[in-house]
């Protein structure tokens, strides 16, 4: 099985990744997963909030939302932060002599591996990941890339290969949007007034092909390369995609 209804969220700290959640429709449909130590989203919500504190959690809440017909996204906020918490309580701690350290590396490959072929393939809601992303040497190409940087094995064959949905979050300034004109991107009064704006990145350009965004053929028009960070927008866009 697959969801078609996945996307990842990358974006630097302060891109505007969580903020683009705030137009979800049916918000008391959406449970948002916070990996972030319970932090509080930006904006007032409705959504059903659970704070993850074990990873393992996650198999479990997947299983029992499946039979939740009022259920209909799943938010989780962020991936970078689950990896992190299950290499702190499950690889960390584990013994270094012997097999044991391997083993635990090993787990955490495939904790990952069986979250997104089991959990999220076989799951009927909308599936939203947001990560966090690093500029990393290619020393092979003797470029810089922009990836969801993770540990181990993971790290060689990518998170995003994971995803047929990569969508950037990015702080842009207006200069830079002056000529982009798309009923997806919305200038208001006050990205007027800061000078930038808050958007998703859909499509590569020639400035941004060492990154991993990404989308089935034809989801994206050539003048919507950016477009307002709104998840709806996105997920609306999505579906009419699959409906065709």
């Amino acid at each position: 099985m697959t969801n078609r209804n996945l996307i990842l969220l990358p974006g630097k700290s302060a891109s505007g990744k969580t903020t683009s959640l705030r137009n979800l429709r049916k918000p008391e449909g959406v449970l948002y997963l916070n990996c972030e130590s319970g932090k509080e989203l930006p904006f007032a919500s409705t959504f059903k909030k659970k704070t993850i504190t074990n990873p393992l959690d996650i198999y479990s809440i997947f299983e029992t939302l499946e039979k939740n017909k009022k259920c209909h996204t799943i938010i989780i906020d962020s991936l970078t932060y689950l990896m992190d918490m299950f290499e702190s309580l499950y690889v960390l701690t584990a013994p270094a002599a012997g097999d044991a350290k391997f083993k635990a590396w090993s787990d955490y490959a495939q904790y990952f591996k069986k979250l997104m072929q089991k959990y999220v393939a076989e799951s009927s809601k909308n599936v939203v990941f947001l990560a966090h992303t690093s500029d990393i040497l290619n020393e092979s190409e003797h470029v810089m890339e922009t990836l969801v940087k993770v540990k181990g094995s993971l790290m060689n064959q990518g998170i995003e290969s994971y995803f047929n949905n990569v969508i950037a979050c990015k702080k842009v300034p207006l200069a830079k949007l002056a000529n982009c004109e798309s009923p997806s991107l919305t200038i208001t009064p006050e990205d007027e007034l800061l000078g930038y704006k808050y958007v998703y990145q859909t499509r590569l350009t020639k400035e941004t092909v060492n990154e991993r965004i990404r989308g089935p053929l034809g989801l994206w028009a050539i003048n919507e390369i950016f477009i307002d960070n709104d998840l709806q927008l996105a997920l609306d866009k999505l579906q009419a995609y699959y409906a065709e």
